[in-house]
């Protein structure tokens, strides 16, 4: 993750490399939904339809927030607890639709 300070006293602007994981241990509590969003979008543009995010356990704020957001994204299929091994209940996993190339959105239905 790289961050570069735009000009005035505007907030950094951080690129994150887009992978099949997101882990949001350092993203702020008022970021999430809208980090959340934006990552599922572009994922599901690229094609990944197997998906981990990470919230960690604490006492369940980030996970509900991240399960909020799944549940009203409309190209995710399901979600459920990670794997033990994966990070059970500090990690969501999530299977998106697949996206065909130049299949309507169905987001923008």
């Amino acid at each position: 993750m790289t961050a570069s300070q735009q000009s005035g006293d505007e907030d950094p602007i951080f690129e994150w490399p887009i992978t099949d994981t997101l882990d949001l241990h350092t993203v702020p509590p008022r970021d999430v939904s809208g980090v959340v969003e934006a990552w599922l979008e572009e994922v599901w543009e690229r094609g990944f339809t197997a998906l981990r995010i990470v919230h960690g356990k604490g006492i369940g704020v980030q996970r509900e927030t991240v399960r909020k957001v799944l549940g009203r994204t409309p190209f995710v299929v399901g979600f459920s607890d990670a794997p033990m091994e994966a990070g059970g209940w500090g990690a969501t996993v999530v299977t998106l639709a697949n996206r065909r190339p130049g299949s309507p959105d169905p987001a923008k239905r």
